[in-house]
C-alpha cells in the first residue's frame, strides 16, 4: 500500500501564492552570452581529442602560468577556431607546428586564425600559452573561481570550482559541454615544495623543479567535462581502500585523517546502492577519489571535492526537515551520485542541467531507500519540496549559457518520483532507471533524448508530463467539484492534452484514475470530494476543490 496524505492537510499546509506564478522571467542576453553558449562553425568544425595542461601556481601572488596543448580532429574545413579564455587572463602566444598564430579576442572568446584553412578529417594540435590572475571565488562553489585559502596550520589550501561560470576562467579550452576530450586529459601542476596537487584521474608521478617547486602529474583516460577538471593544492594525507576492484582514494588535510577514516565509511554502502540501481561506477580506469576542499563540495569527475566538515546532513542541517537528512553525509552522497548523472551522462547545453541535478537529487532518495526503506525515501522527497519555488521553469534558454531554475534539484527529484508513481511497478521502474544510466553511459544528451527513452521503456505517452514539469513554472493542479450530486475531476495545466494518471484512496481502497484537462465524472463511488485522499507522497501535484456549476 502506498503512503497517502489527506487532501485537507495538503491544501492547508503546502499551497502558497508563489506556486501559481507561471512562465519564465524575461531575460536579456548579450553577445558575450551567445559567444559562450552557442555552437557556430568556429566550434562545431572541430572535435577535441585531448588536453594536456602544464601549469604553475604561485599561491602568494594568486597567479598562474602555463600551456594547454589541445589535440583535435578537424570535422569541416577550419580557417578560424574558437577557444575560450576569460578576458582578464593574458594570451602569451598560440603555436601551430612551431609558428605563432594570429588571433582576435572578443569578451572571453579567442578566435584563432590559420594561415591556410585546416583540411577536414585531419588530426591537429595547437599549444596555447597563457598567464594571469584568475578570478577568485567570493562564495565557492556558487559564484565560481579559484579559492585561495589557508588551513589551520597556515599552509596554502587552493582549489578550483567553476561549474556554470566555466573552466575557461582558468585554462583555455572549448568551453561548451557538447564536446569532451575523447582521449582524456593529462595535467602537470607545479606547486611549492611541501604541498601536493591532487587532480582528476590517476597519479602518474611527481618531479622536482627549480626554485622550490614540485610538479604533480595526473592522467584521465575517459572523456570529462571541462568544468570537472580540478586543482586541489594542500598539505594532504592519503589513504585508500577497495570496493569490487574499484580503488577508493581519499586525500584530506593531514590533521583530519582520523575524522576522514570514520566519516568516509559511508562510501562503500553508497557504492552498494548505486551499483545496484545505476550500474557500476562509470570511470573505473580513473578511480574514485574524495578530496578535501576549502568549500562545500563539487562533483569533479574521479576527484570529488568534499568540504562538509565531516558532519552528516548539509553542513549539519537537514534539507528535508524530516530528520532523515541527518542520517548521511549529504556531500558524499550527492556529489558522488554525479559520477553517474552529470559526469557520465552529460547535458549538451546547460539549459538542460536538470539532467545532472534532478537525477542526482533523486539519487539521494534512492540511497535513503537502500538504507532505511521506501517510506523514509518518500518522506525525504516530500520534505525537500519546501525548497521548491515554482517561479520559473526548470529548463533554461538554449544557446546562451543559461541554466534553468534552481528548482532543477528538488522539483526535478520529485518529478522523477512522480514518474515512478506513473509506472506503478517498482521492479520495472528500477530496471528503467538502471537501463537509462547504462544506455547513455559516457554520452552527451539533451532533454528530448531523455523523454524518448522513458516513453519507449514505459510504453506511455509522457511528453505532456515532461513538458509541464520542466518547461513551465507551475505544477499540475488536480481539481474536484460536485455537480448535481456527482463528483467531477480535471487537470489544470499549461500543457494541452495533459492526462497523467494518479492514485486515490476512497473508502479505504486504492484506485487509479485518469483525469484529463476536461471535466469528467469521477469513476468511483463517492459523493463528496472531502472523502478523497490523494497520493501526495508519490505525486508532486496540487489539489483543489472548487465550486460546481
Amino acid at each position: 500500500m502506498k503512503s497517502f496524505l489527506f487532501l485537507l492537510v495538503f491544501l492547508c499546509g503546502i499551497l502558497s501564492p508563489e506556486a501559481q506564478i507561471l512562465g519564465k522571467e524575461q531575460t536579456t542576453y548579450t553577445r558575450a552570452d551567445s559567444l559562450r553558449g552557442s555552437l557556430r562553425p568556429e566550434r562545431t568544425s572541430f572535435d577535441v581529442q585531448k588536453y594536456e595542461l602544464t601549469l604553475k601556481v604561485v599561491p602568494e601572488e594568486k597567479y598562474i602560468s602555463g600551456v594547454n596543448e589541445i589535440s583535435f580532429k578537424v570535422l569541416d574545413q577550419l580557417p578560424v577556431m574558437q577557444i575560450d579564455l576569460f578576458e582578464n587572463m593574458q594570451v602569451d602566444s598560440i603555436l601551430y607546428k612551431g609558428k605563432k598564430l594570429e588571433y582576435d579576442r572578443e569578451f572571453n572568446a579567442v578566435f584563432i586564425s590559420f594561415e591556410n584553412p585546416l583540411p577536414e578529417n585531419t588530426q591537429q594540435k595547437i599549444r596555447f600559452y597563457y598567464s594571469g590572475h584568475p578570478i577568485v571565488a567570493e562564495n565557492a562553489p556558487w559564484d565560481g573561481g579559484f579559492v585561495f585559502a589557508k588551513d589551520k596550520n597556515g599552509n596554502p589550501w587552493i582549489a578550483t570550482a567553476v561549474q556554470g561560470v566555466g573552466a575557461s576562467l582558468w585554462f583555455p579550452n572549448k568551453d561548451h559541454q557538447s564536446d569532451e576530450p575523447d582521449q582524456g586529459v593529462e595535467m602537470h601542476i607545479a606547486v611549492p615544495n611541501g604541498l601536493m596537487n591532487v587532480s582528476n584521474g590517476r597519479f602518474t608521478g611527481k618531479k622536482e623543479l627549480e626554485k622550490g617547486y614540485t610538479q604533480w602529474s595526473w592522467k584521465v583516460v575517459n572523456p570529462i567535462n571541462n568544468y570537472n577538471l580540478a586543482l586541489n593544492i594542500a598539505d594532504y594525507a592519503h589513504f585508500s581502500e577497495e570496493y569490487q576492484n574499484l580503488d577508493l582514494n581519499y586525500y584530506v588535510l593531514s590533521y583530519n585523517l582520523e575524522k576522514a577514516k570514520k566519516q568516509f565509511q559511508q562510501v562503500k554502502p553508497m557504492m552498494n546502492c548505486f551499483y545496484e540501481h545505476f550500474g557500476p561506477y562509470p570511470f573505473p580506469e580513473d578511480g574514485y577519489k574524495l578530496v578535501e576542499a576549502p568549500y562545500l563540495g563539487m562533483e569533479h569527475q574521479s576527484a570529488v571535492a568534499y568540504g562538509n566538515h565531516y558532519r552528516n546532513g548539509y553542513l549539519g542541517r537537514d534539507l528535508s526537515g524530516t530528520g532523515i537528512g541527518l542520517k548521511f553525509d549529504f556531500i558524499i552522497i550527492h556529489e558522488s551520485a554525479h559520477e553517474w548523472f552529470g559526469n557520465s551522462i552529460t547535458a549538451s547545453d546547460i539549459a538542460d542541467m536538470w539532467i545532472h541535478e534532478g537525477f542526482t537529487t533523486y539519487a539521494e532518495s534512492v540511497y535513503v531507500e537502500c538504507r532505511w526503506g521506501k517510506k523514509a525515501a518518500m518522506d525525504y522527497l516530500f520534505g525537500i519540496r519546501k525548497n521548491i519555488q515554482n517561479r520559473t521553469p526548470i529548463i533554461g534558454d538554449y544557446g546562451v549559457n543559461s541554466e534553468g531554475s534552481g528548482d532543477m534539484y528538488y522539483k526535478g527529484a520529485n518529478f522523477l518520483n512522480t514518474l515512478r508513481s506513473i509506472v506503478d511497478n517498482d521492479e520495472k521502474w528500477w530496471g528503467i532507471l538502471k537501463d537509462f544510466s547504462l544506455t547513455f553511459r559516457h554520452q552527451i544528451i539533451e532533454t528530448p533524448t531523455v523523454i524518448e527513452f522513458f516513453q519507449r521503456k514505459t510504453g506511455k505517452e509522457l511528453l505532456p508530463v515532461f513538458d509541464q514539469y520542466l518547461r513551465y513554472a507551475a505544477i499540475p493542479v488536480l481539481k474536484f467539484r460536485k455537480v448535481n450530486g456527482t463528483v467531477q475531476m480535471s487537470w489544470e495545466t499549461d500543457v494541452k492534452n495533459f492526462n497523467m494518471p494518479i492514485d486515490l484512496l476512497v473508502n479505504g481502497k486504492e484506485k487509479r484514475i485518469h483525469p484529463s484537462t476536461e471535466w469528467k465524472n469521477l469513476p468511483l463511488d463517492v459523493i463528496d470530494p472531502e472523502e478523497i485522499e490523494v497520493d501526495l507522497l508519490g505525486y508532486y501535484v496540487k489539489t483543489e476543490i472548487v465550486e460546481g456549476n
